[in-house]
């Protein structure tokens, strides 16, 4: 009898172990349970979808219900797995069109529901008309078509993390006002240091349509006949059309509490290097689950796609026989805030601190090409690296056209656990139209002592 495995969730992590496991057996029983009617797309292009960058919802497909059919996946959308008998190797499966209650058998489970957006309790009337959060393909749908009609002038946005600004970014191209709230004094304060954001705050304040509300915490959205009208703060009132909430997610584990499975501290599932939970021929991966830092050699929750794809292909393969290790995660992200770029990969300064790692670090500033070459830009990079071994632990780089992707060759330096003298070395490449001679990590590195 071929072995049977069930894989509750259809997006990132959730179809990526599906797809890998069956393409090395092809004999594999595979079962994918979704709860929404939406499978493998990318939540990341959904301020983009919001903000009409591209028109076509589809475009955020990476694959098609149909085409994993044809692969002999079986995928059931509107499928909600309610509980786990972990003894029996049981999932208890309701058929959201019909409302009914199924059961079914595995000899491996992979968990991959993911996240769900955060509603703050301590904001009055969210369930208002025109209040939305952006984290469902459905949302993105109905978001956009608020979004696109011209008399919802005002956006407000309640959380200024990437999602918040990403969606700033969307209204502002729509020719909308936009207000960003943000409880605590920093944007994007848990992925990046103050000498960085200091820097898009100020570009944010830039623009005459965007304006930025930091340590002001909303308390009540103004509604008429339970249509949004405003937001009332704890120092103002201001006018809103739309008020979009992109406060944070939280992983979607409650069903799982009291099951034996252990849990992180926000509710994530632990894992191990090889994707495993606590649980015998139980799999996790994706923003429902811990995952292992590098630097930090520990489990932490970033919730990221790709580190999802990633873990989800190597359970695929690890389904199949195979004992993967994965390599770990650094974090590696970027922004786009509005004109400006931001990328980070390994730990900040805070994270250091709060990890009892004894650092120093190194902010510069330069020029990210020939000064005689036209259209240069400021571009600026922060290290964070052992101050007893001079191993680069973490870097962060904002600027304009480019930056941001300098953080790929950062996070090849942390990865392989490189000195600040091995990178002040390093041969990156120069040309006047992309570079100076000494790049900018090559400076940032020789400033490092």
């Amino acid at each position: 009898m071929n072995k049977k495995i069930i894989i509750i969730g259809g997006v990132a992590a959730g179809m990526s172990a599906a797809s890998k496991a069956k393409r090395i057996d092809k004999n594999l029983d595979i079962t994918v349970y979704e709860m929404t009617d939406a499978i493998s797309w990318g939540a990341c292009g959904l301020p983009y979808y919001v903000g009409d960058f591209y028109p076509d919802a589809s475009l955020m497909i990476a694959r098609t219900y149909e085409e994993f059919q044809k692969e002999g996946i079986n995928v059931k959308i509107k499928h909600k797995v309610e509980n786990i008998d972990f003894e029996n190797k049981k999932v208890f499966v309701r058929n959201l069109n019909e409302n009914k209650v199924f059961e079914d058998t595995y000899d491996e489970l992979v968990i991959a529901t993911g996240a769900s957006s955060t509603t703050p309790k301590d904001i009055k009337n969210l369930d208002a008309e025109g209040v939305y959060h952006l984290k469902t393909f459905n949302e993105g749908l109905e978001v956009k078509k608020e979004m696109m009609k011209k008399e919802n002038e005002n956006i407000i946005i309640i959380g200024a993390g990437y999602i918040g600004i990403e969606i700033a970014e969307a209204a502002l191209k729509l020719g909308k006002n936009v207000r960003i709230f943000q409880h605590s004094a920093r944007i994007l304060n848990k992925t990046f240091d103050k000498e960085i954001t200091d820097l898009l705050e100020n570009h944010i304040r830039e623009h005459q349509k965007v304006s930025l509300h930091l340590n002001e915490s909303p308390v009540e959205v103004r509604t008429f006949e339970n249509k949004v009208i405003g937001l009332k703060t704890d120092k103002k009132e201001y006018a809103a059309n739309l008020i979009i909430v992109a406060t944070g997610v939280k992983p979607n584990t409650e069903f799982l509490k009291n099951t034996g499975i252990e849990l992180f501290k926000n509710g994530a599932i632990i894992i191990d290097r090889f994707g495993k939970t606590n649980i015998p021929n139980i799999y996790s991966a994706g923003d429902c689950a811990t995952v292992y830092h590098t630097v930090l050699e520990k489990n932490v929750y970033i919730a990221l796609a790709t580190t999802a794809n990633k873990l989800g292909r190597l359970i695929g393969e690890n389904l199949t026989g195979a004992n993967k290790e994965f390599i770990g995660t650094l974090g590696s992200a970027g922004i786009k805030v509005l004109e400006f770029e931001a990328a980070r990969t390994g730990i900040t300064e805070q994270e250091a601190k709060d990890n009892n790692i004894n650092y120093k670090t190194v902010f510069v500033e330069g020029e990210d090409h020939a000064a005689y070459y036209p259209g240069g830009e400021d571009v600026y990079i922060k290290l964070i690296y052992n101050a007893d071994t001079k191993v680069l632990l973490g870097a962060q780089v904002a600027g304009k056209r480019g930056a941001a992707l300098r953080a790929d060759s950062l996070a090849v330096a942390i990865q392989n656990k490189m000195t600040v003298s091995g990178l002040a070395n390093m041969d990156f490449l120069y040309a006047p139209p992309f570079s100076t001679t000494w790049d900018i990590m090559n400076v940032a590195a020789n400033v490092a002592k």
